[in-house]
C-alpha cells in the first residue's frame, strides 16, 4: 500500500524528544488501555465437593480428600501503589517445560502377555517386558483420563452421554522433572511410535516389539543386555514419561550466543486513546510491569492512536519516537527505514528501565471531546509494526547465520477501545449501514495477521480493559490464531497489572506438535484445543504411521487438549496402550520430543468401569465438547437441553430403573458428574449470569484452551467458609453457605468473590479479621493462575451481592432431609441459626439440584 503523504517515502517520520520529565511526547495524545490475561495452575489438592475439609492460609491449604485432586491455581498478589510485581511461576531450568512426577495413588496392574497378531506364542515368552513388576502405579496429571478403565463391549463404551477420553497438557511442569535423554529416541519403522516401558525385549538381540503395531524393531544393539534389570537403566524403559533433548550445539548451523540476544522479546503495544482515570491505572501498571521484568529480557514500547509511535533506546536519558501514520499497513521502505536506521527499538531491560519509566510517567490523556468508542485507534497497523520489529533484519539476510530468538516472542497489547481506524477496523458504530461486511472483512484480516504472527513464532495476547466495548469478534481470531489470549478486564487496575507481568512471564515454547498414537481398538474422534490439523506426511519413513498430528500454536504450561475417544469394535485384550508425543523447541533452542506411554485395563463389567470413572476429568471433557457448540447465547440455551438430555442418557444406560416406576437411579459410582454439569449449565459458560455476549464469547475462547484445574473452577466454584483462628472450611456449592455470621470464599476460575454476612460485618474487628483472612487465601488460591481473576469482597444484601448468590446452587426451598444430606454442615447450626439463615432466603423460580434431576425422570444420586 502507498504511505500517506504524511509520511516520508523512504523512512518514517521521525520526532526526536527531549528529555522527558517535564513535557510529553510529540506523537498522538492518548494511553493504553488493556492488559494481557495468564493462565497457571495451582498445586494445591482439591478436595470432592462433598467432603468437608479445614483449610489453613497460614499453613497452606490442606485437604482431607481420599483421592488427590488437582485444583484451582493459586492467586494475584496484593497491589501496593505502584502495583507489586507477581512472583514469576516459571523455572529457568533449560528442561522446561518439565513434565509432571506420576502419583501413587491407583496402582495399574502388573502386566501380562499382550495379544499378538500372529499368535506366536514362543515369541510372548522369549520377550520379557521391559519393566512388569515394578512399573509406576497412576498416571501422570499431564495425561488425565476420564476413566482408569475401558469397557471391552463397544455398545456401551461408545455410549454418547458419557463417552471416553483424555485430558493432554503438553507444557505442563513437575516438581520432580522428567527423565532427561540426551540421544534420539528409537521408534517403531512401521508405525513410528517410541519404545517404552511396556514394550516386550528380546534381550539376546536387543529387539523390541511396538505395544501400538506389535511389529519387532532392532535397537542397534543399544537393548542388548544380561537381565531384565540391565534394561530399567534406560529411562525410557523404566518411566512413563521421557524428555528426548536434542541441544542447538549438536547442529551444524548452531551458533552460540548471548543469552540477551536469545531471550524472546516483549512488545508493549499501547492505546493512547485514554481518558485520565483510566490512564492513572494503567501508569500504575506499567510502572510495576517494567520493575518485575528480568534484566535479560528485551522489552519494546509502541503507543498507537491515529499513528503508530515505535519508542527507541539508543540513548539512557532520553527517549525518542519514530511515527508511523496508521492509516494503511506500513509500506516495506517504511518498515527498511525504521529498522536499518539508528534506533534501537528492542534492548534488555537492565539498560532500558529507566527510559521505560521515563515513557511511560510522559503518557498523556487524550485530550479531544470525542466518545471513547469514536477515536482513532490503528491496532491493526501497530501490531503490524510490532512483529517487523521483532523479526528484525534477519528477514531480509539472504546468507550468514540468522540468530533466531529461543522460543516465542510476545506481543501484549493493552487496549481501552475497538480498532476503528486503518486495517482490520471496523466502523464507530454498529449502525453504520455497511457494519457487517466491514465486520467479516476486518475478522479475515485479523486471522490472517494471527497466522502470520504464528509463522514468526510470534504470540500476541491482547488484554481489554474499561467499559468502552471492544469488539471481542473482531480482535479475538488474531490472539487465537497467533497462540495467544483476549482477556476483559473492568479496569486498568490490580488484575490487569498482574495479567500484565504473568503474560510476559509464560514461558512459551514454538513449532509444536502433538502426535497421538492408541491401540487398534481406538479411534479418535474429536481434539478440542490451542491447535489445529497438522498435514504431515511420515510415510516415507513410517510404512504404517497413523498418528492424529496437531499442530500446536504455542506450547505453554496452562495449556490444555481435550481429546475424545471411542472403541472400534469389541476389545479381546487385557490392555489398551496410549502413546502421546510433543514435539517441540524450547526457550534455550533445544529440540524436545516429550513421550508419554499410559497403559489401561480392559474390563468386562460395568460397575468395574464406573468405578474408574475420574467425575471431574469427564465433566471437563463435557464441557469442552459443549461449549465448542455453543458459539452463541441462542447456542448456549440450546446446550442447556443437550446437558439435560445428556444426564437423563446416563441415567437410563447406566443406572437401575426404580421398581414400579418410570424413574432411573443415577448410578451411584459417579454420583459428582450430574452436580457438576448442573453448575456449568447455570453458571456464566452457558447460563445467564454474564451480561454481555462479548464477555460469555471470552470465557468461551479461553476455557477451550485451559488447563483442568481452571477448566474445573471454571465449570463449578469451590466454596471456602471462613472459620474462628483463621481456617476454612470446604462445603458444597449451595446457597445454604449464606449463614449471616460467616465470611465465605467462592472461587469461580476467573472470579473469586469474598461474601461477608450481614452479622458479622456489623462487627468492625471480627469483619476485618475475617476479610483479611479470606484475601489472604484468595490470593494464595489464584497466585498462579493466569488469566488472574478479579477479586470481589461485598456484604450481605448489597447489590455486588447477587454476582455471589447466582453462581449457588439454591437449595433452600429443598426438604430439610435433603439439605442436610447434601449440606452436612447444616447439623451444626442451632434450631434458631437455621430459622434465621431459612428466613434470610428470597425466593426465586430457580430449581435446585434434586428439583433439576427429578424432571430429567431420573432419581438424585446419593451424596457421597
Amino acid at each position: 500500500m502507498a504511505t500517506p503523504p504524511q509520511a516520508s517515502p523512504g523512512a518514517p517520520n521521525t520526532d526526536k524528544k527531549s528529555p522527558m520529565t517535564p513535557a510529553p511526547p510529540t506523537i498522538s495524545p492518548g494511553a493504553p488501555r488493556f492488559t494481557p490475561p495468564n493462565l497457571q495452575q495451582d498445586q494445591i489438592a482439591s478436595p470432592s465437593i462433598k467432603n468437608p475439609t479445614m483449610l489453613s492460609p497460614e499453613n497452606g491449604v490442606k485437604t482431607g480428600s481420599p483421592v488427590p485432586h488437582l485444583s484451582t491455581p493459586p492467586g494475584p498478589p496484593v497491589f501496593t501503589s505502584p502495583v507489586r510485581p507477581a512472583a514469576v511461576p516459571f523455572r529457568t531450568s533449560p528442561a522446561t517445560p518439565q513434565p509432571v512426577a506420576f502419583s501413587s495413588g491407583s496402582s495399574l496392574p502388573t502386566s501380562s502377555p499382550p495379544h499378538f497378531p500372529n499368535g506366536s506364542a514362543e515369541l510372548q515368552q522369549q520377550l520379557p517386558g521391559a519393566m512388569e513388576e515394578s512399573m509406576p502405579a497412576g498416571e501422570s496429571p499431564c495425561v488425565l483420563f476420564s476413566a482408569h478403565k475401558l469397557l471391552k463391549h463397544k455398545k456401551l463404551a461408545n455410549v454418547p452421554s458419557l463417552g471416553f477420553g483424555v485430558l493432554v497438557s503438553p507444557g505442563r511442569e513437575t516438581s520432580t522433572g522428567p527423565q532427561v535423554i540426551h540421544r534420539d529416541p528409537h521408534r517403531c519403522h512401521n508405525c513410528g511410535a517410541y519404545s517404552n516401558l511396556y514394550s516386550n525385549i528380546l534381550i539376546g538381540s536387543g529387539q523390541w516389539q511396538c505395544v501400538i503395531c506389535w511389529n519387532l524393531n532392532g535397537s542397534e544393539g543399544e537393548y542388548i543386555a544380561s537381565s531384565k534389570e540391565e534394561l530399567r537403566n534406560f529411562p525410557e524403559l523404566s518411566s512413563p514419561l521421557v524428555d528426548f533433548i536434542q541441544t542447538g550445539n549438536k547442529r551444524p548451523s548452531f551458533v552460540p550466543v548471548t543469552d540477551s540476544r536469545t531471550s524472546a522479546p516483549v512488545v508493549l503495544v499501547i492505546d493512547e486513546c485514554l481518558d485520565e482515570a483510566h490512564l492513572q491505572h494503567l501508569q500504575s501498571s506499567l510502572h510495576a510491569f517494567v520493575d518485575s521484568v528480568p534484566p535479560t529480557t528485551r522489552i519494546g514500547i509502541i503507543l498507537y492512536g491515529s499513528t503508530v509511535s515505535v519508542y527507541d533506546f539508543t540513548e539512557e536519558s532520553i527517549a525518542s519516537a519514530d511515527v508511523i501514520p496508521g492509516g494503511t499497513s506500513p509500506t516495506q521502505e517504511t518498515l527498511k527505514g525504521l529498522i536499518y536506521g539508528t534506533g534501537i527499538y528492542l534492548s534488555p531491560m537492565h539498560a532500558s528501565k529507566e527510559v521505560a519509566h521515563l515513557i511511560f510517567s510522559s503518557l498523556r490523556p487524550y485530550k479531544l471531546n470525542v466518545p471513547e468508542v469514536s477515536r482513532d485507534r490503528c491496532l491493526g497497523t501497530a501490531v503490524e509494526v510490532a512483529m517487523a520489529i521483532i523479526q528484525g533484519p534477519s528477514v531480509d539476510m539472504s546468507r550468514g547465520v540468522v540468530k533466531r530468538p529461543g522460543g516465542n516472542s510476545r506481543i501484549i497489547v493493552c487496549a481501552g477501545g475497538p480498532n476503528t481506524y486503518g486495517p482490520g477496523s471496523v466502523p464507530h458504530s454498529y449502525t453504520h449501514p455497511n457494519y457487517p461486511h466491514r465486520e467479516k472483512t476486518a475478522i479475515k484480516w485479523m486471522e490472517r495477521l494471527g497466522r502470520e504472527a504464528h509463522q514468526h513464532n510470534i504470540v500476541v495476547d491482547i488484554l481489554c480493559a474499561g467499559t468502552c466495548p471492544v469488539r471481542v469478534p473482531v480482535l479475538q481470531p488474531l490472539a487465537n490464531a497467533s497462540g495467544g489470549v483476549l482477556v476483559l478486564h473492568d479496569d486498568f487496575g490490580e488484575a490487569f497489572g498482574v495479567n500484565l507481568q504473568r503474560a510476559s512471564a509464560r514461558a512459551a515454547s514454538s513449532h509444536g506438535l502433538l502426535e497421538i498414537r492408541c491401540s487398534d481398538d481406538i479411534l479418535v474422534t474429536q481434539v478440542v484445543g490451542p491447535g489445529e490439523e497438522a498435514n504431515i506426511d511420515t510415510h516415507e519413513t513410517f510404512k504404517n504411521d497413523m498418528a492424529v498430528s496437531i499442530q500446536m500454536l504455542s506450547v505453554e504450561e496452562t495449556q490444555c487438549f481435550s481429546i475424545s475417544m471411542q472403541n472400534k469394535h469389541d476389545i479381546k485384550s487385557d490392555y489398551v496402550f496410549f502413546q502421546f508425543a510433543i514435539q517441540y523447541s524450547n526457550v534455550y533452542q533445544a529440540d524436545i520430543s516429550r513421550v508419554i506411554t499410559i497403559r489401561l485395563p480392559t474390563v468386562d463389567s460395568v460397575s468395574a468401569y464406573l468405578q474408574s470413572v475420574q467425575d471431574e476429568v469427564a465433566a471437563v471433557i463435557i464441557a469442552k465438547r459443549t461449549l465448542l457448540q455453543a458459539k452463541s447465547y441462542s447456542d448456549a440455551i440450546d446446550m442447556q437441553t443437550t446437558i439435560d438430555e445428556r444426564v437423563k442418557d446416563i441415567a437410563s444406560k447406566f443406572g437401575s430403573q426404580v421398581p414400579k416406576s418410570k424413574l432411573y437411579r443415577f448410578p451411584k459410582e459417579i454420583s459428582l458428574l450430574p452436580e457438576l454439569l448442573f453448575h456449568l449449565r447455570r453458571g456464566p459458560l452457558l447460563g445467564s449470569i454474564v451480561g454481555h455476549e462479548d464477555e460469555r464469547s471470552v470465557l468461551r475462547n479461553l476455557f477451550l484452551n485451559a488447563s483442568f484445574e481452571l477448566s474445573l473452577r471454571m465449570i463449578a466454584p469451590r466454596c471456602l467458609m471462613h472459620r474462628e483462628g483463621g481456617t476454612f472450611e470446604e462445603l458444597p456449592a449451595y446457597d445454604l453457605a449464606m449463614q449471616s455470621d460467616t465470611a465465605v470464599v467462592l472461587d469461580h476460575g476467573t472470579d473469586v468473590f469474598i461474601w461477608l454476612g450481614a452479622e458479622l460485618a456489623a462487627d468492625e474487628g471480627r469483619s476485618a479479621a475475617a476479610l483479611a483472612a479470606c484475601r489472604t487465601l484468595a490470593e494464595e488460591l489464584t497466585e498462579l493462575r493466569f488469566p488472574a481473576p478479579r477479586i470481589l469482597a461485598f456484604k450481605e444484601g448489597s447489590s455486588q451481592a447477587r454476582y455471589f448468590v447466582s453462581r449457588l446452587i439454591p437449595a433452600n426451598k429443598d426438604p430439610p432431609y435433603e439439605q442436610e444430606a447434601r449440606f452436612p454442615q447444616l447439623r451444626t447450626l442451632t434450631i434458631e441459626q437455621r430459622t434465621k439463615l431459612k428466613s434470610s432466603f428470597i425466593h426465586f423460580d430457580d430449581p435446585s439440584f434434586c428439583e433439576w434431576i427429578r424432571g430429567l425422570k431420573a432419581v438424585p444420586p446419593e451424596p457421597i
